[in-house]
């Protein structure tokens, strides 16, 4: 008895083939290439004070959490207080700015390249929510210092960050009238001010309890989503939270218009058995003489129709 097989049953034997292999997107849970990061993040079993958050899936050692919260780090040399003490409400901002930075896995998508001694990526017009930039601003304003970018320009000849000479020392609210100037001028653009608000999941949170786990996460598959899908950053569409990419082994890839091949010779018949016409108009001509190519058909799920033929 001659093999049917149908193409629906084609179709279930090539998606029983299929091999089903996520794809990791390059933008997420990954670490920049920078001064004290780790190659790649991962659990850290103790991150010191503000930086402990991001214990459960970091690029900072415990080291580093640590040494960011000193008034002069190893990390960098950066002395918050080139203008007399910043108070302890002010301070605690920069400290989880550092921690942000040196911490998170979920910068992706704002990572840049750059050409410097310390470093060769850096991040660039992270969205940071709202509230965070705002409070940031408010605990400082009553502040002073001498410089509006804290990225250079500053004096080291001490080995210490001090003011440039002739420079003079200004209540925050000075130099940076509005909160936005405060995060989006202190260093460099690395951050941009917006109107969203935390948990909103467009932006990123300095400040969150990770109880409730990390809403960056969140923020950063929105955020690598869109630079996937139009280079102008479109607002409209919804991202997919999974993608999974379906592949054939490639043995079965070399061997698949053969499949294909015997598997329609089964079920459709030789192709040289001959032309049918069993309508109507037809009058069954040679209908006989291709009774296997007939079932062939029928098994497809395929109809004659009247006043067509079937070639």
């Amino acid at each position: 008895m001659a093999v049917r097989i149908g193409v629906g049953q084609v179709l279930l034997m090539l998606l029983a083939a299929c091999t089903v292999m996520p794809t990791k997107d390059p933008l997420l849970s990954i670490c920049m290439d920078a001064k004290h990061h780790k190659t790649k993040p991962g659990p850290e079993g103790m991150l010191y004070g503000q930086c402990a958050p991001w214990k459960d899936n970091a690029c900072c050692t415990a080291n580093t959490s640590s040494e960011a919260h000193k008034d002069q780090s190893n990390l960098y040399k950066f002395n918050w207080n080139h203008c007399g003490l910043m108070p302890s409400k002010c301070k605690r901002h920069f400290i989880q700015d550092t921690c942000l930075y040196e911490c998170s896995p979920n910068l992706g998508p704002w990572i840049d390249q750059v050409d410097s001694s310390w470093r060769r990526e850096r991040i660039l017009h992270v969205p940071l929510c709202k509230e965070d930039c705002e409070e940031w601003w408010k605990d400082c304003k009553d502040y002073v210092t001498c410089k509006e970018n804290w990225h250079k320009g500053w004096n080291w000849a001490t080995g210490t960050n001090r003011c440039p000479w002739g420079s003079i020392c200004r209540p925050f609210s000075h130099v940076f009238p509005q909160p936005k100037d405060l995060c989006e001028k202190i260093w460099s653009n690395s951050y941009k001010y917006t109107t969203e608000r935390r948990g909103s999941g467009r932006c990123i949170q300095m400040w969150f309890d990770p109880a409730q786990g990390n809403p960056n996460v969140v923020v950063a598959k929105y955020y690598a989503w869109k630079k996937r899908t139009s280079p102008a950053w479109m607002e409209d569409e919804t991202p997919e939270t999974d993608k999974a990419l379906c592949v054939l082994p490639w043995p079965l890839l070399t061997l698949l218009p053969l499949i294909l091949l015997v598997l329609l010779e089964r079920a459709v018949g030789p192709m040289d058995a001959g032309f049918c016409d069993c309508s109507p108009k037809g009058h069954g001509s040679n209908c006989s003489r291709c009774p296997t190519r007939r079932a062939g058909i029928d098994n497809l799920g395929l109809s004659v129709h009247t006043g067509h033929t079937l070639q």
